[in-house]
């Protein structure tokens, strides 16, 4: 999660140069999210995305935005979807939360314990992630890429919590 100086600091000392560069990245932020990408990716360090749907939270305002619900529907799935569609047809690796469900130290998905097996958590988060995989499984078109490309909003700082 480093900013492009942040990046040239581990650059100058590293005898290693990372492999990826885990940062913020969704829907309204661009293909170049303040030139990270680009930065990183000519010094031979790929992007790793989190945050498809928003963070710390579920980012309302990208998951309303007309243009994805449109091409939601279009798909005949969920904004959601389009989300994580996005970032991985971009050619970046991306990580996902398997639900909306989810804010700063908080998320729906528990783990299978004794204590909570009677808890309906665990098949929401095993269709999230079902959900989730099942982007692999279809494509937006050039024009839908564009189209997602060109939002400006919501534009989020890539290096949250750099």
């Amino acid at each position: 999660n480093f900013c492009q100086f942040s990046l040239n600091s581990v650059l100058a000392t590293a005898k290693v140069t990372p492999a990826v560069n885990y940062y913020l990245t969704h829907v309204g932020m661009g293909l170049d999210p303040r030139g990270l990408r680009s930065f990183g990716e000519a010094k031979g360090i790929r992007t790793f995305a989190y945050g498809a749907l928003g963070e710390p939270g579920p980012n309302k305002e990208l998951l309303q935005n007309p243009i994805v619900n449109k091409i939601a529907k279009e798909h005949g799935v969920s904004p959601e979807a389009v989300a994580v569609r996005w970032v991985l047809q971009s050619g970046a690796a991306v990580s996902v939360r398997p639900t909306v469900e989810f804010g700063l130290g908080s998320a729906a998905c528990l783990p299978k314990t004794e204590e909570n097996k009677n808890k309906n958590t665990r098949s929401k988060c095993d269709q999230g992630l079902a959900e989730r995989a099942a982007s692999f499984q279809w494509e937006l078109t050039g024009t839908e890429m564009s189209e997602l490309s060109a939002l400006t909003s919501p534009n989020d700082n890539p290096t949250l919590f750099s």
